[in-house]
């Protein structure tokens, strides 16, 4: 069964209960924000690179075994819409990040309709003729920054943040600085890591949910976070990740041991995630189980997509979600959903939600845009209100995810702990304002 409805949680303790209790409450009785691409393809290589890995199908180590630096692309834009330039490139040249793409972009090494082009977001469309050389590779450094964190929780062996929607977890080709990683390295008066990998060019803003690759985890997270033996200065450990847009709690390893160990609860799936979303329709039934495998749009690579077929999507990996209604809002239009992940697939729950048929409010890349939100709320409401509709769908500017809840084991007392966070002041606002025209609250689910 693909989605199965009854959904049971696993039972909590007292203490966890009263807590996760106590925060839903706040959804119901608070009503104030809290503060706070006609030519053939062409493409050469490089002495470096070899043909064979440019093929159809995204290959899941081309980041071990391909360097794409000086891999040339020359084609015309055969698709009838519009498309950014860097998706469509990035979606031509199979393996390539995004981010890579970027940056060769920036550099000067593309051009369109023989002009060159530096802006990623340029608009791309039929009958377009585009030019790309794949930069080099440059070694990659994260200074530290003095950035404002909120850290939730501390002490010598993990750091609990709270990350703000629009903040990337790890610096990246385009995202150098600015990121959690460069906040934590100042904040932990750490010196400056350089990270040769190519594990550290994918575009996790992009390709990251709240993901654990647990077939590299151990050994390239290891590697690029500093956790190396041979070296004195100990790093972040970045066991788990949140897309740029996504708000809420990650847990960050300040040493070897806690990483290998809080690595192998997610690889378990011992690790409590709680979300909460909003979502563009109501689901049905109201709870459920999402058992669904995951893998690569091969129509569309920065984005995943449930596994429903042979020729949808690239290699799929196992996916399990559970999902419950807290809240039906704007007379339907609308959901307060909370999600508990069993796994931790890239974009695991903007997949399955879009699998469901109610994507998530503001997620422009998995079908949630401005325009479906506000014909579902415009739908199930009179025309009286429209224009305050309208105005409330225009806030969205982020996928409306965030992690509320996270529980795991401290890796060296043994302590089982568990934080949570309310929602940040936009997802707050947008709540308010679909709870002030209508909510009924969910029972039984």
């Amino acid at each position: 069964m693909w989605l199965m409805s009854s959904l049971t949680h696993p039972p909590l303790t007292p203490a966890s209960r009263t807590l996760t209790n106590s925060l839903i409450s706040f959804f119901f009785i608070n009503r104030t924000p809290p503060i706070r691409n006609l030519i053939h393809q062409r493409v050469s290589f490089n002495s470096n690179s070899t043909a064979s890995n440019l093929d159809d199908e995204p290959q899941e180590d081309h980041r071990q075994r391909t360097n794409y630096a000086g891999v040339r692309l020359a084609e015309s834009v055969e698709e009838a819409g519009k498309m950014r330039l860097d998706a469509w490139i990035s979606n031509k040249i199979s393996g390539v990040s995004r981010a890579r793409v970027q940056s060769s972009i920036k550099e000067g090494l593309v051009s369109v309709n023989h002009r060159v082009v530096v802006k990623a977001s340029h608009i791309v469309r039929h009958g377009d003729k585009v030019e790309c050389t794949i930069s080099e590779l440059q070694p990659l450094k994260a200074e530290g920054e003095d950035i404002a964190l909120d850290i939730v929780y501390e002490d010598e062996n993990v750091l609990v943040v709270n990350k703000p929607a629009h903040m990337v977890v790890h610096p990246a080709p385009g995202n150098a600085s600015g990121t959690l990683v460069n906040g934590i390295l100042h904040h932990c008066s750490l010196p400056t890591p350089s990270f040769q990998s190519q594990e550290l060019l994918s575009d996790s803003d992009d390709l990251s949910d709240d993901e654990l690759d647990e077939s590299s985890s151990n050994q390239a997270h290891l590697k690029d976070f500093g956790f190396d033996t041979s070296q004195t200065a100990i790093r972040p450990g970045i066991v788990h990740r949140l897309d740029k847009g996504t708000s809420g709690l990650l847990v960050v390893a300040k040493d070897e041991h806690s990483h290998a160990h809080l690595s192998q609860q997610f690889k378990e799936h011992t690790i409590q995630r709680i979300y909460v979303s909003l979502t563009c329709g109501v689901p049905f039934p109201a709870s459920g189980r999402v058992d669904i495998p995951i893998g690569r749009d091969l129509t569309n690579r920065i984005r995943m997509t449930a596994d429903t077929g042979p020729t949808k999507c690239g290699k799929s990996r196992p996916a399990a979600s559970r999902y419950r209604v807290v809240e039906v809002l704007a007379g339907g239009g609308c959901a307060l959903v909370e999600w508990r992940l069993e796994t931790g697939r890239t974009h695991q729950i903007r997949a399955h939600a879009k699998y469901l048929g109610i994507p998530l409010m503001g997620d422009e890349v998995y079908g949630g845009s401005r325009n479906l939100a506000l014909s579902r709320l415009q739908l199930k409401n009179p025309s009286t209100i429209h224009s305050r509709l309208s105005q409330l769908v225009s806030k969205l500017d982020r996928p409306c995810l965030h992690a509320l809840t996270l529980g795991f084991t401290h890796p060296c007392t043994g302590e089982k702990m568990q934080f949570s966070c309310l929602p940040p002041v936009d997802f707050a606002e947008i709540l308010t304002g679909l709870r002030n025209i209508s909510t009924e609250k969910v029972k039984g689910s």
